[in-house]
């Protein structure tokens, strides 16, 4: 049953709703292709956008008898509060408290095709109007089902506190109302989503909807999840990245150990499957295995500096007596080193395979999955599972392919566990990176500004060089016409400044390394690399900083979040020796930040942020306080990986093996005093996700060299092997 309905401006797409048949009200939504959405394109979450668009119906939603809400999200919660924001949005539409509605993560559904991956500051972005639309048809059928029950005209009704409300005082809650709402022969209905004006939850700052859950222990992850036999498993892996196993020495050994109930030899190394995990890690731990060669070996970290600066593309030759400034940057390989480590449990049989995971592609999960066991897609199950972090590092999907595959050896279900160590040094990475930069000058301003940037190659096997090359055709040349690597980095990374003819430029070389996406991707390194450089161009031309930035920059609404976080943040003000202020800005995503930290260098080899004013226009904040929670993320990653937090590759292997190794930023690190200040809300949402992280970085990086009087140029600032590794 198909009902009209209509689009809120200035909305670009058109939706049509479908009752579900089930025996209480479930609808879902369908969005029409708007053809202008091309035209329209900007940066990347535009293209997703695009590519997700045929398959909009994926939003489904449930009202229960009990009044309860059920939202099923085709998307993952890697900790980012989107099922809140979600859960804001359908009770904003429903006119219901937020603790009754319930998010659950959709499982990998193959027809979704491109409408199932989590990533790019794009979920709120794509979700915004289907969501409030899918909302608004179930409050019509409600609405409906109580002017039929009542007799009265449907416009006179109104809706709240998850309840018809009538006139003349009488109520009827959504539970009373959800078989009725469930009728087909309701009539046509108009769903029309409140205008922005009329909210009342959404932008109104909410505590997460899992915070509890969380804070209490009964919130469940991969491995807490019972799952009958399924048995601990842990996997002695290589002692370089990508070797391979040529022979086990003592392998009847290892089983006879107490507790263990098997070894299999998989393509990452040997897994051990026990009645616990200290069992599991003790025999792993023992296991003589003689090991192939890997994909890195004897590369190390000047090795690889090396390399990426032979690959840097030549600056353009300039004429002779040309006022000008040079710069070269060099960025660590950087572990994403989410909380909860990579793990998977899988049931697989020889006619079937459920797999649960936190996962942000589950679709191309499930697709090699079952290319690997020798299945029928339709006949393996994928549960997506809420995970503690991800940063880019969930995006694939390692650890539900070795429970795969040591399920299928051992014949029973397992739960399949990465050690600390694992996950630092065999998980993903976020690339090396080397950055040229010149920008040429006169009279005051700048003329030209060029970035060559040369990155050990991203792998992008997680989905998204799938829907990049879906959607080619149906791009502008210039962009449809890119490699994975070019598009994704000409779509995210954009001068704020009018800097003259800008040039940015990506060369990517081809190391086999366990690489991925991380916080901010490709912007991290190159915006917080030229947001040092436009400092060291103030100063060349004797300027201030952040005048020179507010002359430079293009719009107003850029303007506006850089004088606020001056203004904020005091700009200016006294500083005692070794401390100083810097600043950094940064647009993406439809959204714009300005950072000013405040930095104690006077100890150069151990600076610490001790303030912090950061700004965001994201056009429209559904979620006011989880955007600060991401902004919040976005500093610190940035304090971590600007003055500290890296991997050292040495001969094929990082040495860096936990937490006390890679010295991400503690409690103690980050500064008490951290103020976050939202622009009032125009338009539609952009992203946040990855937001934060480039104008903090170039921030930190301008307060240390203002502190200190030198200017870094190689990141982290403080990169020692200040530990013992563990053993290879």
């Amino acid at each position: 049953m198909t009902e009209p309905a209509a689009p809120t401006a200035p909305s670009r797409r058109r939706f049509l709703t479908y009752l579900i048949a089930a025996p209480t009200l479930a609808v879902a939504t369908a969005q029409a292709p708007a053809q202008a959405a091309i035209a329209d394109i900007v940066d990347l979450g535009d293209i997703l956008i695009l590519a997700g668009a045929p398959t909009a119906h994926m939003l489904v939603l449930t009202v229960g008898e009990d009044g309860g809400v059920t939202f099923r999200l085709p998307r993952e919660e890697v900790g980012q509060g989107l099922t809140t924001a979600v859960a804001m949005l359908v009770a904003e539409e429903l006119d219901m408290p937020l603790g009754r509605v319930r998010v659950q993560l959709e499982d990998a559904r193959p027809e979704l095709m491109f409408s199932q991956f989590t990533g790019s500051s794009n979920s709120v972005r794509s979700l915004y109007d289907p969501v409030r639309q899918t909302a608004a048809a179930a409050r019509s059928r409600l609405v409906r089902a109580a002017a039929r029950q009542w007799g009265l005209a449907a416009g006179a009704l109104t809706t709240r506190d998850g309840a018809v409300h009538a006139p003349d005082g009488r109520t009827a809650p959504y539970g009373t109302l959800a078989v009725a709402a469930a009728a087909r022969d309701l009539g046509a209905l108009t769903a029309t989503p409140k205008p922005e004006s009329a909210h009342t939850l959404v932008g109104t700052p909410a505590s997460r909807i899992d915070a509890r859950a969380m804070v209490t222990g009964k919130q469940q992850y991969t491995l807490d999840l019972d799952i009958p036999g399924a048995k601990p498993c842990m996997v002695r892996r290589p002692p370089t990245v990508g070797g391979t196993v040529k022979a086990v020495r003592n392998e009847a050994a290892v089983r006879a150990m107490p507790g263990v109930l098997g070894t299999y030899v998989i393509p990452t190394g040997v897994a051990v499957v026990a009645e616990t995990f200290g069992q599991a890690l003790d025999a792993k731990n023992v296991l003589d295995v003689s090991w192939g060669p890997g994909t890195v070996d004897g590369l190390s970290d000047d090795d690889v500096r090396a390399r990426l600066r032979d690959a840097a593309a030549p600056l353009v030759e300039l004429p002779p007596l040309t006022a000008h400034l040079d710069a070269e940057f060099d960025f660590a390989f950087v572990s994403h080193a989410p909380m909860e480590t990579n793990s998977a449990v899988a049931d697989v049989r020889p006619d079937r395979a459920t797999i649960w995971s936190g996962l942000k592609a589950p679709i191309i999960a499930q697709q090699t999955i079952a290319k690997e066991l020798g299945l029928p897609v339709d006949k393996v199950t994928v549960h997506v599972v809420q995970a503690g972090g991800s940063f880019g590092r969930r995006l694939f999907f390692d650890a539900a392919l070795e429970a795969a595959q040591v399920s299928k050896a051992a014949g029973r279900p397992v739960r399949l566990m990465w050690s600390r160590i694992d996950d630092m040094r065999h998980g993903r990475m976020r690339p090396a990176t080397h950055h040229r930069l010149r920008a040429t000058y006169a009279l005051g301003r700048v003329l030209s500004f060029e970035h060559r940037v040369a990155a050990v190659e991203t792998d992008f096997r997680h989905g998204l060089g799938e829907i990049l090359t879906a959607t080619a055709a149906r791009l502008p040349g210039s962009i449809g016409n890119a490699t994975f690597a070019q598009t994704l980095f000409h779509t995210t990374v954009k001068s704020p400044y009018g800097f003259g003819l800008t040039t940015q430029h990506l060369t990517e070389v081809p190391l086999r390394m366990p690489t991925a996406s991380w916080r901010s991707v490709y912007s991290a390194n190159t915006r917080g690399a030229e947001e040092i450089v436009v400092d060291e161009l103030a100063e060349r031309l004797g300027q201030d900083p952040v005048a020179f930035r507010r002359a430079s920059l293009k719009s107003p609404a850029q303007r506006a979040v850089l004088d606020r976080a001056a203004r904020e943040g005091d700009w200016g003000r006294p500083m005692p020796a070794g401390h100083a202020q810097g600043i950094g800005f940064h647009e993406e995503y439809k959204s714009r930040t300005a950072c000013l930290v405040e930095i104690d260098a006077t100890d150069p080899r151990r600076p610490r942020v001790t303030k912090a004013v950061i700004v965001a226009d994201v056009g429209r904040a559904v979620n006011p306080r989880g955007l600060e929670a991401q902004l919040l993320g976005g500093l610190t990653d940035a304090i971590s990986t600007t003055l500290r937090a890296g991997l050292h590759l040495d001969k094929g292997l990082p040495l860096e093996g936990s937490y006390s190794q890679f010295h991400y930023a503690r409690q103690r690190d980050v500064p008490t005093d951290v103020r976050v200040f939202v622009m009032p809300a125009s338009g539609e949402p952009g992203g946040a996700g990855e937001l934060g992280v480039p104008a903090a970085v170039g921030a930190i990086a301008n307060a240390y060299a203002r502190a200190t009087g030198t200017r870094p140029r190689r990141f982290p600032v403080n990169f020692d092997v200040d530990f013992t590794p563990f053993p290879r």
